[in-house]
């Protein structure tokens, strides 16, 4: 008896490996770019300017289409987004590597966005049906790992695959992993009803709220590249018009594409507005910190690399121990201690003297990571469940929305300091920047101490 519970037990996590997988190729895939723009320009033969829609392309079409493929999973199934989204994006990357002009790969990198939003918006819906609610910190735990993780290794395996071998490789590492997933969910990932008898999707929000993201993360690139002003506004105008009658749309029905239902409830709209603010100082440091250990430091960029390696280390020591306290202790007051320590470490990077040694800048890495990692993983159960069940995967794909237009923010407020500032004044003003919002995120957190936390924890 004891065997057949654990072979059970077994089979019902193997299939959060799917997950897990997935989620770190979508992820990789949105920073791995990066390191190969220049490579990529001589290659083809292009511009700075066009070469950049490579990665501006997939963020974009994954940004619009988060939260319509949340509302397909709500009405057609979890599991039926994710295996799509799965083939789509693994098939997207074979065709990738065979690309042989930018127009091409450009074109086949909105076809992986396509993918990558339908994985991103189902992840955290799958996660809360695989892990009973008594252990659902540790799912989402493993989960906020894999996102940070991802995030902050990209760079650093694009430029190993570069050093060893062809851009091509960018995209070919993904095949094994994608196919894998698609095995792995096939067989494992529970099933979810179909009620796409009894609920039809919302073709009219989805074009608006497409139209309305992609406006606003567009408009908000185009002030980081110093477009002319009132190209933005007028960007900013459309987005205004077009969210006036998207809510206006929402109002009364039962299940919104737009989760404006979620919105309404305080402990879900100011984890959403926290997790945005979080994301924006960890892209804040991360874009700025290169700049300040190569310009100032004096280190080149395989040390640089390996200097920014505690970080990640340092989120996923934090995301897993604080997958398992979340389980006693509010998420808000784990959210803000996480917050506190991720702005002392950067306060403390901000402060590094000009002839720091490796040990003085590897540890203030490694709380920075222990600071964030405390943070998130408490941030996504509480936005988990502090929505019903049933409206999972518009959760997930609010949250995914959060993190992707906080990225954004985050890239642009650097972007635009150093406009101002060029360099290494730039990069020390970034770093306070990112403290900055990062105490706002703590003291949002905080707030949210004033709502009765959803999540019970274990039972005893």
């Amino acid at each position: 008896m004891p065997h057949t519970s654990f072979i059970k037990l077994l089979k019902t996590y193997v299939g959060v490996t799917a997950v897990y997988f997935a989620m770190m190729l979508t992820v990789l895939d949105g920073t791995i770019m990066n390191v190969a723009l220049p490579t990529l320009t001589q290659i083809f033969g292009a511009g700075a300017s066009a070469t950049v829609w490579i990665v501006n392309a997939y963020q974009l079409v994954i940004t619009m289409l988060l939260l319509s493929f949340a509302s397909v999973g709500d009405i057609w199934g979890y599991r039926r987004v994710f295996l799509g989204g799965v083939v789509i994006f693994t098939i997207a990357s074979a065709f990738c590597a065979l690309a042989t002009s930018l127009p091409v790969l450009i074109a086949l990198r909105v076809v992986q966005g396509i993918g990558a939003a339908a994985i991103m918006s189902v992840n955290v819906a799958l996660i809360r049906m695989i892990y009973p609610p008594e252990k659902l910190g540790r799912g989402l735990g493993f989960n906020a790992l894999v996102v940070a993780f991802s995030t902050v290794t990209g760079p650093t395996l694009a430029g190993s695959l570069l050093a060893i071998g062809s851009w091509h490789w960018l995209f070919l590492i993904n095949l094994p992993f994608g196919i894998a997933a698609w095995l792995i969910g096939r067989k494992h990932l529970p099933r979810t009803p179909d009620k796409s008898g009894s609920r039809r999707f919302d073709w009219i929000s989805a074009a608006e709220c497409a139209l309305m993201l992609g406006l606003l993360v567009n408009a908000v690139e185009d002030i980081s590249r110093g477009r002319d002003l009132w190209i933005v506004m007028t960007q900013i105008a459309v987005v205004i018009v077009l969210s006036i009658f998207l809510v206006r749309r929402q109002k009364g029905r039962e299940n919104p594409l737009l989760p404006v239902d979620l919105l309404r409830r305080p402990l879900f709209a100011m984890s959403i507005c926290t997790s945005i603010c979080s994301f924006s100082a960890q892209m804040l440091a991360m874009v700025s910190l290169p700049f300040l250990l190569q310009d100032v430091l004096g280190h080149d960029p395989l040390q640089v690399g390996l200097l920014m390696a505690p970080w990640p280390i340092g989120v996923m020591i934090a995301a897993f121990v604080a997958g398992r306290l979340v389980e006693r202790i509010h998420g808000g007051l784990l959210g803000s201690i996480g917050m506190v320590i991720f702005a002392s470490g950067l306060l403390l990077l901000f402060l590094l003297p000009p002839g720091a040694g490796d040990w003085q800048i590897l540890w203030r890495m490694f709380l920075c990571g222990i600071g964030f990692g405390t943070f998130q993983t408490p941030n996504n159960v509480t936005i988990a469940s502090s929505s019903p069940m049933g409206r999972s995967g518009a959760a997930g794909g609010m949250q995914g929305a959060a993190r992707v237009l906080g990225q954004t923010l985050g890239t642009t407020f650097v972007a635009v300091i150093f406009r101002v500032y060029a360099g290494a004044p730039g990069a020390r003003v970034s770093l306070i920047a990112a403290m900055g919002v990062a105490l706002a995120a703590a003291i949002m957190s905080g707030f949210r101490l004033t709502q009765p936390f959803p999540y019970k924890g274990p039972k005893k």
